[in-house]
């Protein structure tokens, strides 16, 4: 199985949401003109002139990576801010001081684009009207209204997330270009509302990872191979690889844990699908990808709640809180008397060193910050449901059992989903899955349709075909499966792990690079929110720490997860985010298998 990433590998954040923070500038940016007929004077006096400012006599360090340095992307002040790997506090703090505007900002994120993204191919299409968009923000700010936090922050989507404005939304197939969506994402409308800047869309594993079983994460048709910043020769991590690449590379604010960032992985319901290409409608869950848990949280607050166009979302009501999730956010005093788990047998026995021995020095780490960590918490039946050689959705047909597999109902979803989707597009032909098959079989150059044809997608569009195959059909099998994935996962699995020994656990914790973690809480349609937790000597990648609970318990996660990063960040270990290397940068940029 080539999806090595389970966390984002196939249905657990089939859509994120990423907030950008970070961006860079190599010259002094004059303020954007408000009128469109200003012209901005460069005081030439001749043609001699003209065509000297047009030579680069000075490439390093900003316009090419410099051989011999350890930084080779390096970031200077956006306007005389600094702001490498800063939060959204602090550009609003500059943004309220009026050190920085938003045309500033999303200036600087264009220029960090040009200086990096021919190396990561993170950015699937920027939005062309960014600059107006920024000028009319920074015209609120100016006359005193602010929206909120996100006023101003730019943001990438995946490219699987419906945007009505002169962007595309291919899943990174060429077989949607052209097509039109009817509306906004209901995720997308919500954060416009609170100012927050579309800046474009961001590469992806074409389809989200639905089409292929074997196949290279991060790769798309439309939009090549996206690749990680940390060690571009190595798989980027699942199907929001651009997403996480563009964040962690300071593109913007696996990808979360295979690009130092934090994840956010809602309940599924708290956040609309409405608007994204589909995957399941019984695990799809939008979710966010930041530098830090705040900000995360920030555009969790900016995306959640109740949407008509998904009846999922309805099931929240009375489960929220009032006033948002930020409140929730805490420091490492409240990790005194916490209670985590370790499912051992269930998740940890699959990590490898030497991040296995890097992981429990930071579990000694927050022990010693006056929580309990209890070992053995298992999920009762982890023997049945969880794979002992990696992700594997079809796990239950491997066993002998197609009523107690994932695939059985995501297959069956897939079919019915998408065409539900497809039926609201206009300026295309593509309606349904037949039609989408199709067209990779008639566009075998680009799209693959048959196996071992494309390097990206060795096993053609298998998954494609299996759903084809069901057509759809709510069988017996199918509602049986869907039972066992849920009940043995939910209330005999997570749960049961929540509840040991009469003892309530404030969390399970877990290593996110072990892909079925996220694969049971993604089937249980369960949240869970990974933070950085330190770099691989091996390989160069970063991995991270997850937390896991049962549904609706966002509130106790994001209390934790904020409590570890900020205990991380007041002590002088290693085991937390830190910024890209850059490893291979060089190498040539084909597909990733």
């Amino acid at each position: 199985m080539a999806c090595g990433f389970a966390p984002v590998c196939k249905l657990i954040a089939v859509a994120v949401v990423y907030i950008i923070a970070s961006p860079t500038l190599a010259f002094p940016i004059p303020p954007y003109p408000s009128n469109e007929n200003q012209t901005v004077s460069v005081g030439l006096n001749s043609l001699a002139d003209l065509a000297a400012v047009q030579i680069l006599e000075a490439p390093f360090p900003y316009e090419f990576p410099e051989e011999d340095r350890i930084d080779l992307f390096p970031m200077p002040k956006c306007n005389g801010v600094t702001i490498e790997d800063a939060t959204i506090d602090q550009i609003q703090d500059a943004m309220n001081a009026r050190l920085l505007t938003a045309s500033q900002l999303v200036l600087c994120y264009m220029k960090r684009v040009d200086q990096t993204d021919k190396y990561l191919d993170a950015i699937m299409e920027l939005n062309p009207d960014f600059m107006q968009i920024a000028s009319a923000l920074d015209a609120e700010r100016a006359a005193g209204h602010v929206r909120g936090p996100l006023h101003g922050i730019p943001f990438l989507i995946k490219d699987n997330i419906a945007s009505k404005d002169k962007m595309e939304t291919t899943a990174g197939s060429w077989a949607l270009l052209g097509s039109i969506v009817p509306r906004d994402a209901h995720v997308v409308a919500r954060l416009r509302e609170q100012g927050a800047l579309l800046f474009g869309h961001a590469t992806l594993s074409e389809w989200a990872d639905m089409r292929s079983n074997f196949y290279s994460e991060g790769y798309s048709a439309r939009g090549g191979q996206a690749r990680g910043p940390y060690n571009l020769t190595m798989n980027p991590g699942g199907s929001s690889s651009g997403s996480g690449a563009a964040v962690a590379a300071n593109l913007f604010i696996s990808p979360a844990e295979r690009n130092a960032l934090v994840g956010i992985k809602p309940t599924v319901g708290l956040t609309s699908r409405a608007g994204v290409i589909p995957e399941s409608s019984h695990q799809d869950s939008v979710g966010a990808l930041a530098r830090t848990v705040r900000d995360a949280v920030y555009a969790l607050d900016g995306i959640y709640g109740i949407d008509p166009r998904d009846n999922y979302t309805s099931a929240q009501k009375g489960k929220t809180p009032s006033g948002g999730y930020t409140q929730f956010l805490a420091n490492k005093t409240a990790l005194q008397g916490a209670t985590f788990g370790l499912p051992w047998k269930s998740f940890w026995v699959h990590a490898e060193e030497p991040m296995l021995s890097s992981l429990i020095e930071l579990l000694e780490l927050i022990k010693g910050a006056g929580a309990t960590i209890i070992n053995g918490t298992e999920l009762p039946n982890y023997d049945t449901i969880v794979s002992p050689n990696g992700w594997n959705w079809d796990y239950g047909t491997t066993r002998g059992f197609a009523n107690e597999s994932e695939f059985t109902v995501v297959k069956v979803d897939f079919y019915n989903d998408i065409k539900r989707y497809l039926a609201e597009l206009t300026n295309t032909q593509i309606r349904s899955l037949e039609d989408i098959v199709k067209y990779n079989n008639d566009n075998e150059g680009t799209e693959g349709g048959t196996p071992n044809f494309h390097p990206a997608f060795a096993s053609g569009q298998d998954s494609f075909l299996a759903s084809l195959e069901s057509k759809g059909i709510m069988d017996e099998t199918y509602y049986q499966a869907l039972a066992f994935c849920q009940k043995s996962t939910r209330e005999d699995g997570i749960d049961a792990a929540l509840r040991h020994n009469k003892t309530q656990l404030s969390a399970l914790l877990v290593p996110p690079e072990v892909g079925q973690t996220y694969q049971i809480a993604a089937q249980a349609g369960y949240p869970v929110v990974t933070i950085p937790a330190g770099i691989n000597t091996l390989n160069g990648l970063p991995f991270g720490l997850a937390l896991m609970n049962t549904a609706w318990s966002e509130p106790t996660l994001i209390k934790y997860a904020s409590a570890i990063e900020n205990l991380q960040f007041s002590t002088n270990t290693k085991l937390k985010r830190t910024l890209p290397n850059w490893y291979g940068y060089r190498e040539k940029n084909i597909p990733v298998l």
